[in-house]
């Protein structure tokens, strides 16, 4: 199954899908706002503000898995990500990554090995995959990886299409 067909919806609870963003680079990152890992967010709309009008984008995927730390409904997540870190690329609604409850997109990434070769279970918050402008996932990145690490923006520049 290509990400692209997987259905998917807007923190705001819209029909969407990856397909959406077909022919640019995408970050998928399981994010939380209620995590010491939590700051990420300012480096993600850092590379969302470096490379948009390359044809990049960060898509936030809120999850409430990992100690509770995404508790809030979907409108405190969009005030928290706006007003805290004036966050400017698209949420989904909260899902579920790991568990038998593991949302169909988390399926296809995990099977994507990290740096290690591990592939399995989302870590934590803040773990992120990286997919070409074909929707290939190229990368996956654990939670400690911090968004403009060099070895992710190189990362992020070898898959611009741009």
């Amino acid at each position: 199954m290509s990400l692209y067909d997987i259905p998917l919806r807007t923190l705001s609870g819209d029909p969407t899908s990856l397909g959406t963003f077909e022919g640019k680079a995408v970050l998928v990152v399981n994010v939380a706002s209620k995590c010491g890992l939590t700051p990420q967010y300012a480096g993600l709309e850092r590379l969302q503000q470096r490379y948009a009008e390359r044809g990049f984008t960060v898509v936030g995927v809120p999850c409430n898995q990992f100690a509770g730390q995404e508790p809030g409904s979907p409108e405190e997540i969009e005030t928290f990500c706006s007003t805290t870190y004036g966050t400017t690329f698209p949420l989904l609604e909260k899902t579920e990554v790991n568990g038998p409850g593991r949302h169909p997109l988390y399926t296809e990434l995990t099977r994507t090995q990290d740096a290690e070769g591990e592939s399995g279970d989302i870590q934590w918050n803040f773990e992120k995959f990286l997919a070409n402008d074909r929707g290939e996932v190229v990368g996956r990145f654990r939670p400690r990886t911090e968004p403009e690490d060099a070895e992710l923006v190189a990362a992020i520049e070898a898959v611009l299409p741009a």
